[in-house]
């Protein structure tokens, strides 16, 4: 009967990042500008690959599709965090946080297995390039792209399904945001076999999506350094260098997160990787495509010319 009582909780209140009133206005400023950078970097990139016909290629539609997750993902955590800076009592409803906890989930599942596509693309261009284009059709990238919501999809469904069992005691959440781990201290009952659940799905996750991303790039390298020429290897490496770099940040953010001894973990350092990897990762691969591609630089000149014209 108590376990009863205590699954009717109707709202959570979250901890959130500044407890000292005089750092909320400085915060709220901060990840109102870096949300402000995401939504224009990530709507950008979108708009532009849809308007120029040269970025109509399987790599900038993968692109695109990464945009989208990473403008979605920094929009179920960020607005909400910002309404905390300025609001009393940062309270969430019970169905409020699970449904942040489920987009959350989607989102995140989503960009691993994004990022495991183009690596893939990036694969079949400088390994296989004379049947790239046959490789990497219209039908085969619309299947790809399916499979990557899918498996978000999947993941989250099953996670967030296991989260509703739960019958919860406490309602202080000490983070931020609506996420798994803090919401299972709240739980009144025996939360192992949760547990073992989600961390087998997230090794799943990782070591599927990591591994495909490694095994890409070893034959990308190895083909890479078969090249003769030193301008032939650098245009090579050129074209898959600003996924590199974005799969560098994103894995290594997450690393930060999960692989540390457990002794080494406060809730301040949970915060601050949190942080990074929720509102500046989606901020910064706009960026990095951007800034280190010279087709989007290009395409980027030649739409401001058409729209100033």
């Amino acid at each position: 009967m108590a376990v009863e009582n205590h699954s009717t909780v109707t709202e959570f209140i979250l901890k959130g990042l500044a407890n000292p009133p005089e750092l909320q206005l400085p915060l709220l400023l901060l990840f109102l500008g870096v949300y402000w950078v995401t939504v224009l970097g990530n709507l950008g990139m979108i708009t532009l690959i849809r308007l120029n016909a040269q970025l109509h290629t399987p790599m900038y539609y993968f692109l695109s599709n990464l945009s989208l997750v990473d403008l979605c993902y920094s929009s179920v955590i960020t607005p909400k965090m910002l309404l905390n800076f300025v609001s009393e009592k940062n309270s969430i409803s019970y169905a409020g946080c699970m449904t942040q906890l489920y987009f959350f989930l989607v989102f995140v599942i989503a960009e691993c297995y994004m990022l495991t596509v183009m690596a893939y693309d990036r694969y079949v261009a400088i390994c296989r390039p004379l049947l790239y284009n046959v490789i990497m059709s219209r039908g085969v990238c619309s299947l790809l792209v399916a499979v990557v919501y899918v498996m978000g999809l999947t993941g989250s469904t099953i996670e967030t399904g296991l989260m509703l069992k739960l019958p919860y005691c406490e309602v202080l959440i000490s983070h931020y945001f609506c996420d798994i781990l803090p919401l299972m201290k709240l739980s009144c009952s025996s939360t192992y076999d949760i547990e073992m659940t989600v961390f087998f799905l997230a090794g799943f996750n990782i070591i599927v999506t990591s591994s495909a991303v490694l095994f890409s790039y070893a034959f990308i390298f190895s083909s890479i350094l078969r090249i003769s020429s030193a301008e032939g290897r650098s245009k090579a490496f050129s074209t898959c260098s600003s996924h590199l770099a974005a799969v560098g940040v994103f894995y290594g953010s997450t690393a930060f997160m999960y692989l540390k001894p457990s002794t080494a973990s406060s809730l301040a350092q949970e915060n601050v990787a949190s942080v990074f990897y929720t509102t500046v990762i989606p901020m910064l691969n706009p960026l990095i495509y951007s800034l280190r591609n010279k087709e989007v630089k290009a395409a980027m000149q030649k739409t401001l010319r058409r729209k100033m014209c």
